[in-house]
């Protein structure tokens, strides 16, 4: 499959050697809990795939990212899910890199990202319904020399193999408020645990298991305040993490659907009629979200370009809910049944529905947004 193809040409041209070690291991294995795929992804060079290269990292555009992102997902789903919540975090960090590069402590760690292959989970709020992508997850008391956080993220991709978790707090301010910040959270801090969470066996091997943050002293110079600059600079900052976020995540699940459907091309399932709408329904949400890529990569990331990304992802998650169920149907009865890789796909590409903002909560914001007035997510 050409699109699909092309892919997998740039996630070797990124991350060499990484889809042939992962094409050894049989479907079963890598989405399984304590999945090797991680691993792989770490030595390949993965965490660095969207740090900028003046950063020290790979360099890799939206469009770029959406490719490496989709042919990792056609073979490894739990390993494109669990990296897209590392490479969110990285890409909202690197967005404050300019405001504490000159500084000390969290400077060393994100520099870390790039040169020792950290891997960062994200204790944002994706998962939590009714909140948004950055709200808060954790509280935060002012201490000595910094601030005992307490909280937890469920779930938590990457829970196992994290080096660093990312959460954002609202600390108390002098005037009895409050003010934003980022925390960077190093995995081997005093407080920090992990809790079984996640059940299922769809994405199985993505450690989305329970962290919990409790008594956890975090030093001041691990704190990156986001209300530096102009006002509304952190709702810009959401912004971006949240396109960004729709991207990556959605183009996972173009990747596992595309698993299905090549097998169906490869196999010459069904009648050329049939054959060709399926990958109709594919490549639409392809481009789909490769205009949100290009809408990324030429800045364009206001609250239109918000908008704009979640229509794309809504139309790309249907168009995949019907290639899914096209394509297994193509598949048919004893393909099901005599491998387990084509229900594993088939289970994990559904779960593109429970991403933030469901389609519910959508719904009123954007009927307002169609009216002329600006899209205001809960």
């Amino acid at each position: 499959m050409r699109s699909l193809e092309a892919a997998r040409q740039t996630c070797e041209s990124f991350l060499p050697g990484l889809l042939d070690r992962l094409v050894g291991i049989p479907l079963e294995e890598l989405e399984a809990p304590r999945s090797p795929a991680i691993a792989h992804f770490r030595a390949c060079g993965g965490p660095a795939l969207v740090i900028p290269k003046a950063y020290g990292g790979a360099g890799a555009d939206p469009s770029q990212a959406m490719a490496v992102t989709r042919a990792i997902a056609s073979r490894a789903p739990s390993l494109s899910v669990a990296t897209t919540m590392h490479h969110f975090s990285v890409a909202t960090l690197f967005t404050l890199a300019d405001s504490v590069k000159s500084s000390g402590m969290e400077w060393a760690l994100l520099e870390g990202v790039a040169e020792q292959g950290l891997l960062v989970a994200s204790g944002f709020a994706e998962g939590r319904p009714g909140q948004g992508i950055l709200s808060p997850t954790v509280t935060a008391a002012k201490a000595d020399g910094g601030y005992v956080i307490n909280g937890s993220k469920k779930p938590c991709s990457l829970s196992h193999s994290m080096d660093l978790l990312t959460a954002s707090a609202a600390l108390p301010a002098d005037d009895g408020g409050t003010e934003m910040a980022v925390l960077l959270v190093p995995r081997e801090t005093d407080g920090i645990s992990v809790h079984p969470f996640w059940s299922s066996h769809a994405l199985g091997g993505a450690e989305s298991d329970e962290i919990r943050l409790t008594d956890v002293f975090l030093d001041e110079q691990l704190v990156m305040r986001s209300t530096f600059g102009d006002a509304g600079q952190l709702d810009a900052l959401q912004t971006v993490g949240l396109i960004w976020f729709e991207l990556l995540i959605s183009s996972c699940y173009l990747g596992m659907v595309s698993g299905l459907v090549e097998r169906v091309l490869d196999q010459k399932r069904g009648s050329d009629s049939e054959r060709a709408g399926l990958a109709i329904r594919l490549e639409t949400a392809a481009q789909l979200l490769e205009g949100i890529a290009r809408m990324l990569t030429a800045g364009d990331t206001d609250n239109e370009a918000l908008a704009r990304t979640l229509v794309a992802r809504y139309g790309a998650q249907d168009a995949l809910g019907d290639a899914t169920n096209q394509a297994v149907e193509l598949l048919g009865g004893t393909a099901f049944m005599s491998s387990s890789d084509i229900a594993c796909l088939a289970a994990a590409s559904h779960g593109i529905s429970f991403h933030p903002p469901s389609r519910t909560s959508f719904t009123g914001p954007y009927l307002e947004h169609v009216a002329g007035r600006p899209l205001r997510l809960a």
